[in-house]
């Protein structure tokens, strides 16, 4: 290591497949580091202080959107991510009621059931991608479930959901069509929902699914049809790659150390608490931004009024400041506090439910395939930094476990 301090921080000189060692650089010699996009946070005690802090805001609808983008940027504006108070206030108050929970425990059986189905796929086919074949699919089926989606519509939504997310900046900046592709995934999502919104009212019936929650709610405050609209594109969205990234490196951190492994098949009551763990070790989500709303000073460092912030939680969560020995993988260790769900009034609204996913799909993948190994293609991660995880990750569903490792 050079005795230099480091220059500002770029993604893109950021070894995906491993950005720790670079994280602990500039969390070790520069931990405010004035980037070429914003400044960078990488101590878990600054992440944490303005994720909490009514300073910063979250700013509005992110600037990169085209203008010739009209039903993306309508549906983006829509998403409770975006939005500061009090809007944001409103619409958080009523997703809430969906994730409650007693609702996430009484959704746990369906849950098992459709992990179940998939764990089964995998096991006949002896080796398949886990990402194609269980940690993207799952998350959809389950976020279906609660909105109360068709099962037939479901693979469309997966499609859809994919085409949405290329809007994402690592993806536009590889794919020259990506916002185009967002924009006709947004167009068909609104025209979706709004007509799955007609059809249900026209039905009055009542329902017990998300959608039907919110259109039992009487519209006011600014809760319109299109927020409705944009907020359910949001939930399919936001738990489907955060997850989908939980569950491929979860199970990647389990592979490369046999031992927790091992244990965890042994002592499946200590997957929750291994969870928050996985969360911590390996975040879904490497980092978030957010706008200063006054000038603020962190580290020794003066934030100007309206500058970007970016917050590194996979830096954050390895701080040995807050958790001792972070480069090890303890599935005893209390993880909480950890950031990998954010902390404050954005606090990931869907947590509890990411968590049962993740726990209920280890504990089938664990159990329905014990003789579960990566396969002789490397893992190939996704050129994205932000939302963080393999694109493509071959396993083995047919050998049994070996002794001795």
């Amino acid at each position: 290591m050079s005795g230099d301090a480091p220059g500002p921080f770029r993604t893109a000189d950021v070894d995906v497949t491993n950005p720790y060692p670079c994280y602990r650089r500039y969390r070790e010699e520069d931990p405010v580091n004035r980037g070429e996009d914003g400044w960078y946070l990488f101590r878990h005690a600054d992440v944490a202080r303005v994720l909490s802090s009514r300073r910063y805001g979250r700013g509005g609808l992110p600037a990169r959107l085209p203008e010739e983008c009209p039903h993306l940027r309508g549906t983006v504006a829509n998403w409770m991510v975006f939005m500061d108070p009090p809007r944001h206030t409103r619409v958080r108050a009523l997703v809430a009621k969906a994730f409650t929970p007693r609702i996430v425990e009484g959704l746990r059986p369906r849950i098992g059931e459709l992990a179940a189905g998939l764990v089964a796929e995998l096991a006949a086919q002896g080796e398949a991608d886990l990402v194609d074949g269980f940690a993207a699919p799952f998350p959809i089926l389950v976020i279906s479930e609660l909105l109360g989606v068709p099962k037939e519509d479901r693979p469309w939504f997966r499609a859809r959901a994919v085409d949405l997310q290329q809007a994402t900046s690592a993806r536009v900046a590889r794919r020259p069509d990506a916002f185009a592709v967002a924009e006709g995934a947004a167009r068909e999502f609104g025209a979706y929902f709004r007509a799955e919104f007609a059809r249900r009212r026209a039905a009055a019936g009542g329902g017990t699914d998300l959608i039907a929650a919110m259109l039992a709610e009487p519209v006011r405050g600014g809760i319109d049809e299109d927020l409705l609209a944009g907020t359910c594109v949001h939930l399919l969205t936001a738990g489907h790659e955060t997850t989908t990234n939980l569950l491929a490196k979860g199970l990647l951190a389990l592979l490369a150390h046999p031992d927790r492994l091992d244990r965890l098949r042994s002592r499946p009551g200590l997957l929750p608490g291994a969870v928050e763990e996985l969360v911590r070790y390996d975040s879904p989500v490497q980092m978030i931004s957010r706008w200063a709303l006054e000038d603020d000073r962190v580290g020794g460092r003066v934030i100007r009024r309206g500058e970007r912030v970016i917050l590194v939680l996979g830096s954050a969560n390895r701080d040995p400041e807050r958790f001792p020995d972070p480069d090890r993988l303890d599935i005893h260790r209390d993880a909480r506090r950890h950031t990998g769900f954010g902390l404050g009034i954005h606090y990931c609204v869907g947590a509890p439910l990411a968590r049962a996913e993740a726990e209920i799909g280890l504990t089938a993948l664990l159990a329905g395939l014990p003789g579960l190994a990566l396969a002789d293609e490397p893992v190939r991660w996704a050129d994205d930094l932000v939302f963080h995880g393999p694109a493509r990750m071959v396993v083995r569903a047919d050998e049994r476990p070996t002794r001795g490792e």
